[in-house]
């Protein structure tokens, strides 16, 4: 089992991407929410989560402020986000993926599929995430 942390400040795309995990990827776990920049920072220092689906700009400071404040090393981070600008500075910080806002179900699956190689091998998430690249 994987365990995911969302962390958006906008309450539609926290359930939009969880609605598309549920879906296509149900193996996931997701362990919590975050909308915030304190709150995000809480969540991880607690969970300890593999991976983490972060979005850049939040009410009170961005993602990479959360980044900048814990350890998240073991985590794998894919920022989910509805700007083009900040792709580079992302993977500065060693994200896995960054996907554009709304989130297409194909590139949450291939992204979770990455991590679930970088974080385990659950051959039962990896063929369920398969199952939706083969029906697209």
């Amino acid at each position: 089992m994987i365990r995911a942390l969302i962390i958006d400040d906008e309450a539609h795309a926290r359930e939009n991407l969880r609605a598309v995990i549920h879906k296509y990827c149900p193996q996931l776990t997701i362990i919590g929410e975050a909308d915030s920049v304190n709150k995000g920072v809480s969540a991880i220092q607690e969970s300890l989560p593999d991976i983490i689906f972060l979005d850049i700009q939040l009410q009170d400071g961005t993602g990479f402020d959360i980044l900048s404040q814990v350890d998240y090393g073991k985590s794998k981070v894919i920022f989910t986000t509805g700007y083009t600008d900040f792709a580079i500075k992302a993977f500065k910080f060693s994200a896995l993926d960054y996907i554009l806002k709304p989130v297409d179900p194909a590139e949450v699956t291939a992204a979770v599929e990455r991590a679930n190689s970088k974080v385990g091998n659950n051959e039962n998430l990896k063929l369920q995430c398969n199952a939706f690249m083969a029906n697209t």
